[in-house]
C-alpha cells in the first residue's frame, strides 16, 4: 500500500475518534462554574478520567461501563447510568457538601473564579460553618478558620493577623467595598466586630498581597465579607420568608437575638435584619497562668476613685458592652441580564471599655480610672449595578457606589484625677467601583476596573473636669485631612493548555493627603501637610494540573501600602514615656512576595494542600525616635515623654508555610486540619533585627465533624505555640501587664490549647437547635499580644426558627 494512502487512512481513523469521542461536562450546580478535577470512575473496568479546568472530560474509553461514579471532594457523590448522563445530554451539576470546609468558587478576582486555578491561597467561610460555630462576633467568625490570629485588647474588639501582617496592613471589603478608611491604624484595630455574623452569607480570605484588585493596605491579606442577598419569588405569588434566632453563652452571659425577613415578588424583593448583641464582663479559665487575674478595679464615688479588690479574680472587670445592627436591601431585577440593588448598613455600640489599659498600674496604684472606646459607629449606603451581556467590551460589568461614616471617640481620666480627656473622630468615605470581565476565545478571560475613593477626615479633642463638670477645647488625635485615591488595573488569566494556565495583572494607583494642623496645644514646625504618590504594582501566577487530581501552582506578586492620616498626622501615647507626633514626609511601602504552592486529592476522599511563602516589606513605616524643633521630648497628658514618629525606616522579612487536610474518614465522618507556621524580623534602627511585633506564634485548628440528616457534631481542638521573651518584639518586651512570667521574671506568651464540641439538631425544615461546649478543660490563656484573656468554659444555647 502507498505511502499516501495510509497517511490518508491515518487521517480519517483520527478524524473519526473526534466525531465519535464522547464529551462530558460538570459543573456547580449552585454556581454554574464548570467543575476541573472531577473524577468519573467506572468500576466496572477498574478506569477513571478527570475533567479538565473547563470542566470537560472524554469519557469515550469507558462508556461501556454500566455505572460511572462521579466525585470531587466537596461535593455530593453521583453514580449514574450511561442512559442517565445521555437524559442529562452529557452535563451533569454537583451540588457542594454543606459540612466541607473546602469551597471551591471564590471571588479573589472580585468575579467567580474555580479555586484550583487561583495561583494565590484563598479560604471560605461558609453561613453553614458560622449557623454551627455560633460565633459571638465577626472577629471570632474569622477565628473558626483556624487560618486566621486573633489579638484582642479588651472583649469589643478582635484584630486580625495574617502571615505576620496586622490592622492596616490587610484590607476588610464588605460586599465589594473596601472598609480600610483614612485613619486605620498600624496598632490592632477592632472595626471588624461593626458586621453581623448573622447577616453574613460568606467569608473569603485572600492571603498575600492583593494589591493589584483592591489597591493600598492588601500586603498581608484581604478579607472579604459578602452579607446575604434578597430572594426573588420563583412564581407569580409573592414570596415571605425569614428568621428568628436566640442565644445565650455562660462565660460572659451573652444574650443575643436576630430577626430578618425576606419579601420577594418577580422582579422585585426586599430583605430587613436585624440583631442585638448584650455581653456582661468576661470569665476567664481556671488553669493557666495566674499572672492574667484580675485582683482589683476602679469604681468612683461621688467624683472620688476607689481601688476594691475583685471578688472572683476570674471575672474581668470592666469588659461588657452591647451592640445593635440593622440592614435594609432592595433588589430590582427587570429581566436576566440586569439587577440593581440597594444595601443600608447600620451598626453602634455602646461604650466599651479598653481592657489592657484598665489594667495598668503605677506606683502599686491603678494608673486609669477610665479607659474607653466610645460608641464605634458604621453606616454603609451602596448602590450596586451589575449586567451580564455579551458586547465588544465586557461579558459581565459591575458597579459599585458606595457611601460610609465612621465615627468612633477615646475617653480616659487617670486614677484620682479630675480631668477626663476626650477625643472623637468622624470619617465620610465615599468611593466608586466600575469592575469588568470579558471572555477572549474561548478559555482566556480579561478582567479590568477603575477604582475612586474620598475620605474626609474630622477629628476634635476637649477635657472635661468632672468636678466642676467643665468642658475646654483640647488637642484633636489627627489632623482634619482629605483623603483620595483614584486608580485601574487589569488582569490576565492564559489557558495555555487543559493542564497549565498563567495569569498576571497589573495596577496604577494615585493617593493624595491634605492636612490642616493646629499648633495651638503642641509646637509643631508646620501648619499644613501635603503628600502626593503614586505606586505601581503587579502579579504573576502560574496553575499546573498535570493529571491524577495534583495541582502545581507559583505566585509572584507586589503590594504596597500609602501612608494614611493616621500614619502622618496622629498624635498619641503609643507606649509608657513615648508619644507618637506627626510626621508630613513619609513614603509609600512596598512588599515583594514569592509563594509556591501544592495540593491533591486522592479518590475525592482526601485532599491536602501546602504552601510556603517569603515576603519583603521594603520602606516599612515603622516608629522611631524623632525630634520636633531640635527636641526629643515633650510633656503629653502630664508626663514628659519621648518623641517618636512613624517612619519609612525598616526592612522587614516574613516567611512561613501552611499546611491543610482533609479526609473523609467514613460516609458521614470528615476530618479537617489547619496548621499555620510564620516567623519575621524587623530591622532595628542600629542595624540589628528584631522579631516582628505581628508574626503569630504556630497556630491551627483540628476538626472531627459527624453529619446525618438531622444532626451535626463537631469535635475539634484549637491551639497556639509559645513565644518566648527571647522571641518577643522588643517593642512588646516593655508590655509586661499583656504577658505572663516566665522562670526568670521575663514577659512571655505561653502555649495554649482548648477543647471544644459543637452540636446541631434540625428538629424539622423549621426548627434548629444548637449547644456548644467551648473549652472544656477550661484553661486559662491569653492570644498573643492581647490584652484580654480568652473565655474560660463556655456553654452556648442557640434556637433558630425559621418560616
Amino acid at each position: 500500500m502507498r505511502p499516501q494512502f495510509l497517511f490518508i487512512i491515518s487521517l480519517l481513523l483520527f478524524f473519526s475518534s473526534l466525531v465519535t469521542a464522547q464529551q462530558l461536562k460538570i459543573f456547580d450546580e449552585e454556581t454554574g462554574v464548570p467543575l476541573g478535577l472531577v473524577s468519573i470512575i467506572s468500576p466496572d473496568l477498574n478506569e477513571s478520567v478527570i475533567t479538565n479546568n473547563q470542566g470537560i472530560a472524554d469519557i469515550t474509553s469507558i462508556n461501556i461501563s454500566e455505572v460511572f461514579k462521579i466525585q470531587l471532594i466537596g461535593y455530593n457523590e453521583l453514580s449514574l447510568s450511561y442512559t442517565d448522563l445521555k437524559k442529562h445530554n452529557f452535563i451533569i451539576g454537583l451540588s457542594p457538601k454543606d459540612y466541607l470546609l473546602n469551597q471551591v468558587v471564590v471571588s479573589a478576582q472580585r468575579w467567580s473564579t474555580e479555586k484550583a486555578q487561583l495561583p494565590s491561597k484563598v479560604t471560605s467561610i461558609t453561613s453553614e460553618q458560622i449557623e454551627i460555630e455560633n460565633p459571638q462576633t465577626t472577629a471570632d467568625l474569622l477565628n473558626t478558620s483556624g487560618e486566621v490570629f486573633i489579638q484582642k485588647s479588651q472583649m469589643g474588639g478582635g484584630s486580625p493577623m495574617i502571615r505576620g501582617f496586622s490592622a492596616n496592613r490587610l484590607l476588610i471589603s464588605v460586599d465589594g467595598v473596601r472598609m480600610n478608611t483614612a485613619i486605620f491604624r498600624g496598632g490592632n484595630l477592632q472595626n471588624v466586630i461593626s458586621l453581623d455574623p448573622f447577616a453574613i452569607s460568606n467569608t473569603e480570605i485572600l492571603f498575600g498581597p492583593g494589591s493589584v484588585i483592591y489597591g493600598s493596605d492588601a500586603i498581608g491579606g484581604v478579607i472579604s465579607f459578602f452579607t446575604w442577598k434578597p430572594e426573588l419569588s420563583n412564581t407569580k405569588k409573592m414570596k415571605i420568608n425569614g428568621e428568628l434566632d436566640f442565644r445565650y453563652s455562660s462565660a460572659n452571659r451573652e444574650k443575643t437575638g436576630h430577626f430578618h425577613l425576606n419579601v420577594g415578588w418577580e422582579k422585585w424583593a426586599l430583605l430587613s435584619s436585624f440583631s442585638h448583641f448584650n455581653y456582661d464582663d468576661l470569665k476567664m479559665g481556671s488553669y493557666g497562668p495566674d499572672d492574667y487575674l484580675r485582683d482589683f478595679y476602679v469604681i468612683t464615688e461621688r467624683n472620688k476613685d476607689s481601688m476594691v479588690s475583685n471578688p472572683d479574680q476570674r471575672i474581668q472587670k470592666p469588659t461588657g458592652y452591647s451592640q445593635n445592627n440593622f440592614m435594609q436591601k432592595l433588589l430590582f431585577k427587570p429581566n436576566k441580564n440586569w439587577d440593581f440593588e440597594y444595601a443600608f448598613h447600620y451598626s453602634a455600640t455602646t461604650d466599651v471599655p479598653r481592657y489592657d489599659r484598665l489594667i495598668r498600674t503605677k506606683d502599686g496604684l491603678p494608673k486609669y480610672a477610665e479607659w474607653n472606646y466610645g460608641p464605634q459607629i458604621w453606616m454603609m449606603n451602596l448602590l450596586s449595578i451589575n449586567h451580564q451581556k455579551k458586547t465588544k467590551i465586557y461579558d459581565n460589568i459591575s458597579i459599585k457606589g458606595a457611601y460610609q461614616h465612621f465615627e468612633e471617640s477615646r475617653n480616659d481620666r487617670n486614677f484620682n484625677d479630675s480631668i477626663r480627656r476626650k477625643t472623637k473622630e468622624k470619617v465620610e468615605a465615599y468611593s466608586f467601583n466600575a469592575d469588568f470581565k470579558k471572555d477572549i476565545q474561548q478559555n482566556n478571560q480579561l478582567f479590568y476596573g477603575f477604582e475612586w475613593i474620598w475620605n474626609t477626615v474630622n477629628s476634635q479633642g476637649a477635657t472635661e473636669n468632672i468636678i466642676a463638670k467643665s468642658s475646654t477645647l483640647g488637642p484633636s488625635r489627627y489632623p482634619n485631612s482629605n483623603w483620595s485615591s483614584y486608580a485601574l488595573y487589569l488582569s490576565y488569566n492564559m489557558h495555555i493548555n487543559e493542564q497549565l494556565l498563567i495569569s498576571g495583572g497589573t495596577r496604577y494607583s494615585r493617593y493624595i493627603i491634605n492636612s490642616q494642623f493646629d499648633t495651638q496645644f503642641y509646637p509643631f514646625p508646620f501648619t499644613e501637610a501635603n503628600i502626593n504618590h503614586g505606586a505601581l504594582v503587579g502579579n504573576l501566577g502560574i496553575n499546573y494540573q498535570p493529571g491524577n487530581n495534583l495541582v502545581l501552582s507559583g505566585n509572584i506578586s507586589t503590594g504596597f501600602r500609602a501612608p494614611n492620616v493616621d500614619d502622618m498626622g496622629k498624635v498619641f501615647d503609643s507606649e509608657p514615656g513615648a508619644v507618637v507626633v506627626p510626621n508630613p514626609d513619609l513614603q509609600i511601602e512596598y512588599i515583594y512576595n514569592a509563594e509556591i504552592g501544592i495540593s491533591k486529592s486522592f479518590d475525592a476522599k482526601v485532599s491536602i494542600d501546602a504552601r510556603a511563602y517569603y515576603s519583603i516589606l521594603e520602606g516599612a513605616m515603622v516608629r522611631r525616635d524623632f525630634s520636633v524643633n531640635g527636641q526629643d521630648s515633650m510633656m503629653y497628658n502630664g508626663e514628659l515623654s519621648k518623641i517618636q514618629a512613624i517612619q519609612n525606616a525598616a526592612q522587614a522579612r516574613i516567611w512561613g508555610f501552611s499546611f491543610g487536610l482533609e479526609a473523609q474518614l467514613l460516609e458521614r465522618l470528615l476530618l479537617s486540619s489547619r496548621f499555620n507556621y510564620q516567623k519575621g524580623v524587623d530591622e532595628m534602627p542600629d542595624g540589628s533585627t528584631s522579631p516582628s511585633r505581628h508574626v503569630a506564634p504556630m497556630f491551627g485548628l483540628t476538626r472531627l465533624s459527624y453529619t446525618q440528616e438531622k444532626w451535626t457534631v463537631n469535635l475539634y481542638a484549637q491551639y497556639s505555640g509559645q513565644i518566648s521573651y527571647e522571641s518577643l518584639a522588643d517593642s512588646e518586651k516593655s508590655k509586661t501587664y499583656l504577658y505572663a512570667k516566665d522562670k526568670n521574671g521575663n514577659p512571655y506568651s505561653p502555649a495554649w490549647y482548648t477543647i471544644n464540641l459543637k452540636l446541631q439538631y434540625k428538629i424539622n425544615h423549621m426548627l434548629h437547635l444548637s449547644a456548644g461546649l467551648e473549652n472544656i478543660s477550661d484553661q486559662r490563656y491569653r492570644t498573643y499580644s492581647s490584652g484580654i484573656a480568652a473565655a474560660g468554659r463556655n456553654l452556648i444555647f442557640s434556637l433558630k426558627l425559621m418560616f
